[in-house]
């Protein structure tokens, strides 16, 4: 399951896809607007996308996954638009038959997907001034 949407993320709904009978593990990863950064308050954060190469790149950060470990399931699930402190901006969600497998997938999804995926946000910080983050920068 690889999208990319302006709603709210449902981590619960989106774990669950990825649970199998075959998979005694299933690991996710919740990415949420965190209040601090460095030395400066956010207020909220802005993410924008160019979906079609986004879209693109998830996918093959899925297939690359499924050629590594044994991947019965996974999810990656990443939210634009305003997003507010605590609220959820990425899931990642993965299953496989071992829990170390299932960690390291993930794991892996996650930080190459902050490398390779042309998804940017720009930090609203409290003082009102704005700063664009560059993909893999954070």
């Amino acid at each position: 399951m690889i999208e990319i949407t302006h709603e709210a993320l449902d981590h619960a709904e989106i774990t669950d896809r990825v649970r199998s009978n075959l998979a005694g593990a299933v690991c996710s990863f919740l990415g949420t607007v965190r209040e601090i950064t460095g030395d400066r308050r956010t207020s909220l954060l802005d993410y924008e996308a160019y979906p079609e190469m986004a879209l693109k790149e998830m996918a093959a950060l899925e297939a690359e996954a499924r050629e590594r470990w044994p991947v019965i399931e996974a999810a990656i699930v990443h939210r634009v638009g305003r997003l507010d402190l605590g609220e959820i901006s990425i899931v990642v969600a993965v299953s496989c038959p071992h829990r170390g497998h299932s960690f390291e997938a993930c794991r892996w999804l996650i930080d190459t997907f902050k490398e390779r995926v042309p998804i940017w946000k720009k930090e609203v910080y409290a003082d009102g001034s704005e700063e664009w983050v560059h993909p893999g920068m954070a």
